[in-house]
């Protein structure tokens, strides 16, 4: 729905900046209450402190006056049905992912069509008749509840998955019987930030402690602890196997190498940086062992393979490598490199069939490298087209894996690769109503303000007049090391059968060029980033695509604060606005749940004085200035966001 809504209102917002079909909107009152912060001897306003209460009546009627006013005017667009036909036509096809392979059955997801959630399926092998596991559509009846986590144990008896209601991040996990496809008794709530890694009759997971009344929405999460959930008992009779009441503010997460030997615990305080610990899970009752203390560098690990623990990362690679050692002497100095650091940025590893998938980004297309476990080069999987690659999912034992092709303009194709032959070949082939080779894709890089080159992806018609004059959507993101790929979109599909351009710029703060690339987006670096999302506009516009008048801009979470940065830095350069869940107030983001873990990104108001005027001068709810003329804007969100 939420697609719909952003897509709908971009046709609708373009429309009305063209003055093509002007409305006049009577906006609800907004109360102003006399509240203030004191910054460094700084006195900053905040006179709408009031809608930080979630539950208040006062805080309910204002987000209800505001979405009559939305739907009041999205209800008079005359061609808003049209748009909504088509987009149906186009979403109704079948769809697919890549089989994963666990204890010799297949799961994947499929959609027949119009299904708001993706299905799970069980298949017993991968000519044999699709068995219905798990509906998420069927969890809630208006559609709130989605499916989140799933992990199927090593037996493939049982189904480990987790949902959220309402769009929080709170999840629930629940455990189904694969062969009845009934859930068992298992529930466990609390749970935030987690995976579902299965041992023996169990799975460890992590969850903070419940929160106080009022305060599960917004309150700071703290003491997240790792447990060992037992089938068929309580979440009370959760055995704890890890703390740190030492650091609160520290967070969890856990991994299970395929072999069974070790349960990785993973340690973040920020979205950037880990340390880790081992647990040696052949030996009952032995200790949790620090590998890595410290958090300014990415690990995880990929497998336990012949008395050696291989581990991704970016120690002393940017661009990421594979590091080995040994657990029974961990410690760095005693480290060595598996796979050396390339010039293309490595993304993540599969571990299945006895070989490593790598997957790499070369100007942020996929290009795969398969290795041996002893470290050495066998194959580079050949692609049809350039695009992004996802899947590779298996056990060590599989003979067959599959993956999945996506562009801009052909939804994912599956492929079957055997991996005895190295023989790739097309498993499943989506049927959709649009012509996808009418259609081109290609990559510009254009300069910054600064002068860095900046890669941008421009989809459109081929042989589209560049006039000047086309529709074009705008869309970036530029954070937490976060690479836009290649992404079929069947909501960008219409805009672009009516002549508009889609563009997907690579910002810096994103992980298309390593680390150094992401830094280069972050703290007092974080105005680069608007600063490359608004020279390609410029840019756009420069090459006759688009105008000021016909250019609209998409970002959601940290691209709804890029956009709203860059709505108030440029007001003449976009003629509309769609930033979805967007981190509008950079003062005070870190004070509601888990939003401290972002610091690493953008750095905090309390940090220090220099770091306090720098979120203030791209703060969108403090830059907004009386008097300018803005971009028409709409401003989206979960309930529960």
């Amino acid at each position: 729905m939420k697609h719909y809504l952003m897509f709908i209102g971009a046709f609708a917002l373009f429309s009305a900046c063209k003055n093509e079909n002007p409305m006049s909107i009577k906006y609800p009152v907004t109360a102003k209450v006399d509240t203030t912060d004191h910054y460094f001897g700084t006195e900053v306003a905040d006179p709408y402190r009031w809608l930080e209460d979630d539950n208040s009546a006062a805080t309910k009627a204002w987000v209800d006056a505001q979405n009559v006013v939305t739907h009041d005017y999205i209800n008079k667009i005359g061609f808003r049905n049209k748009i909504k036909e088509r987009l149906s036509a186009i979403w109704n096809f079948p769809r697919q992912t890549a089989p994963a392979s666990k204890a010799g059955l297949l799961f994947q997801f499929k959609n027949n069509g119009l299904q708001n959630q993706d299905v799970l399926y069980v298949l017993a092998n991968e000519t044999a008749e699709p068995r219905l596991l798990l509906d998420p559509n069927a969890l809630s009846s208006d559609g709130t509840v989605a499916l989140g986590e799933t992990s199927v144990s090593d037996d493939g008896k049982y189904l480990g998955y987790s949902v959220s209601r309402g769009g929080s991040d709170w999840r629930e996990i629940f455990v189904r019987n694969v062969e009845t496809a009934e859930d068992c008794i298992d529930h466990l709530l609390w749970v935030k930030f987690s995976s579902i890694d299965w041992f023996g009759d169990g799975f460890f997971y992590s969850r903070y402690p419940k929160p106080e009344v009022g305060q599960a929405l917004k309150g700071e999460n703290k003491f997240s602890k790792v447990y060992f959930h037992k089938l068929g008992t309580s979440q009370d009779e959760d055995k704890l196997i890890y703390e740190d009441p030492q650091h609160p503010l520290w967070g969890f997460g856990t991994h299970v190498t395929d072999d069974k030997s070790f349960l990785v615990i993973y340690t973040t305080e920020s979205t950037s940086g880990n340390a880790f610990y081992l647990k040696d899970l052949r030996n009952a009752g032995s200790p949790v062992i620090p590998v890595v203390n410290t958090f300014d560098v990415d690990y995880s690990v990929v497998g336990y393979f012949d008395g050696k623990m291989v581990v991704y990362t970016n120690l002393n690679a940017p661009n990421y490598c594979l590091m080995t050692f040994d657990p029974k002497q961990p410690e760095l100095k005693n480290w060595t490199v598996f796979v050396p650091e390339q010039s293309d940025v490595l993304t993540g590893v599969s571990n299945v069939g006895n070989k490593l998938f790598l997957s790499y980004l070369k100007n942020a297309f996929s290009h795969v490298v398969i290795y041996t476990k002893n470290g050495v080069k066998v194959a580079e999987l050949t692609l049809d087209m350039p695009g992004t690659v996802a899947g590779f999912d298996g056990t060590p034992s599989d003979s067959v894996t599959y993956f999945s092709l996506t562009t801009f303009v052909s939804p994912s194709t599956i492929y079957r690769y055997n991996l005895l032959t190295g023989e790739s070949k097309v498993w499943a082939k989506p049927q959709i109503d649009f012509d996808s080779d009418n259609y081109e894709t290609h990559q510009a890089f254009y300069p910054s303000k600064d002068g860095t080159q900046i890669p941008v992806f421009i989809t459109h018609k081929k042989g589209l007049n560049r006039d000047g004059n086309r529709p074009t959507l705008l869309y970036g993101y530029g954070g937490f090391n976060i690479s836009l790929t290649p992404t079929f979109s069947v909501s960008r599909l219409i805009w672009l059968e009516n002549d508009g351009v889609v563009a997907v710029a690579n910002l810096r703060g994103g992980g298309e060029f390593g680390e150094k690339w992401h830094a280069g987006g972050t703290l007092y670096n974080k105005q680069n980033v608007f600063n490359d999302f608004i020279a390609a506009g410029e840019y756009l516009i420069r090459e006759k695509y688009t105008s000021s008048k016909r250019l609209t801009i998409q970002g959601g979470s940290n691209g709804g604060l890029l956009i709203g940065a860059c709505v108030n830095q440029r007001p003449d350069l976009f003629a509309a606005a769609l930033p979805a869940v967007g981190v509008m107030d950079m003062l005070r983001y870190h004070k509601f749940t888990i939003g401290r873990y972002w610091a690493t990104d953008y750095g905090t108001s309390a940090d220090s004085l220099a770091m306090f005027k720098n979120l203030m001068t791209y703060s969108p709810v403090h830059t907004i200035k009386a008097g300018v003329k803005y971009p028409a804007v709409l401003v989206t969100t979960a309930d529960h966001d």
